[in-house]
């Protein structure tokens, strides 16, 4: 299959490109200067250069392509979380960017569009699990309200007779992803407390999971799916394996009153409770986790950081 990847050089997008290829798919990836485009071609992709919000270019850009795949993003550090202009950039891919990149696949007769979504879309949902039929709620905030525009940008495909597919993902961890080192980073420092009761459910991914999912979705049919691990823990539990995983005490604990001003808009979804189910996805694929949940998932993310640091460091001796 000829697949086109806006993003490709991101935390999910270099975990999909490795998985597109060793399943023998031939990938052409957005890359923005000579670096990541040496990094398109590491991973066996073939890089393009276009603007993501020039109508025409994009057309150029996909023609001929069998599959059009969103999984552009663009954070800013989590120390920067409660400032609005942190998710700026991200909006406006989940959005305009997206708006575009879906009329050019219909204008060059795509047959498939995949759009990268997240699961805080879900309204808080107590212990219960929450399949794609559940109730979705922005919580009063423009990133949310976003990432829904940004996934009926999916439905509009199908409409026009595409495929259209909405994954929606858990929190992603890796040992190549820079919110995982941010998060190790500040954990480390006691700087990543347990707020209140910390009870909600945390629905995450291991990235390389992720990649393969995206691949998994080039086959299934239109709709919407969530990617998610196995086994979602309350998120008090979550910070303790995280904390074990990397040799350090229990997570601090402050009163649940702070978390808004810690976080500013992010705590409305952070806060909630997403115990969500994978089960579609994996009755309409082949794909399922092999880390099935986070208690395997951080201590295999340490280990792989342990032995980069040992590697790291005998190259240094020589």
């Amino acid at each position: 299959m000829q697949v086109f990847v806006a993003g490709g050089t991101g935390v999910l997008g270099r975990a999909s490109l490795r998985a597109l290829i060793a399943a023998g798919h031939c990938v052409r990836s957005t890359a923005r200067g000579q670096e990541k485009a040496e990094l398109v071609r590491s991973l066996g992709a073939e890089p393009v250069a276009v603007d993501l919000y020039d109508a025409e270019a994009m057309r150029r850009a996909i023609a001929g392509s069998d599959a059009v795949l969103r999984l552009t993003t663009k954070f800013g550090p989590m120390a920067k979380l409660r400032d609005p202009r942190t998710w700026t950039e991200t909006m406006r891919l989940r959005t305009s960017s997206a708006h575009l990149l879906v009329d050019a696949a219909i204008a060059e007769g795509v047959p498939l569009y995949l759009h990268e979504s997240v699961s805080f879309v879900y309204a808080d949902g107590g212990a219960s699990w929450l399949s794609e039929e559940a109730r979705t709620d922005d919580g009063g905030t423009a990133l949310l309200h976003a990432t829904l525009e940004g996934e009926r940008e999916a439905g509009r495909f199908t409409k026009q007779g595409g495929r259209g597919i909405v994954l929606r993902f858990g929190g992603f961890y890796a040992a190549d992803a820079p919110s995982t080192l941010e998060t190790i980073t500040l954990m480390r420092r006691r700087l990543m407390p347990q707020i209140g009761a910390a009870a909600n459910y945390f629905s995450a991914i291991y990235v390389p999971d992720a990649g393969r999912a995206v691949v998994a979705a080039l086959d299934i049919p239109a709709g919407i799916y969530n990617v998610v691990d196995d086994t979602p823990v309350p998120f008090a539990e979550y910070l303790q394996i995280l904390a074990r995983a990397i040799g350090v005490g229990k997570p601090l604990r402050l009163p649940a009153i702070l978390g808004k001003w810690m976080f500013g808009d992010v705590w409305k979804f952070l806060s909630r409770s997403l115990r969500v189910s994978n089960a579609r996805l994996k009755d309409v694929s082949n794909w399922k986790p092999d880390v099935k949940s986070v208690t395997e998932g951080w201590p295999l993310v340490a280990a792989e950081l342990h032995l980069a640091d040992r590697k790291r460091h005998l190259v240094g001796m020589f």
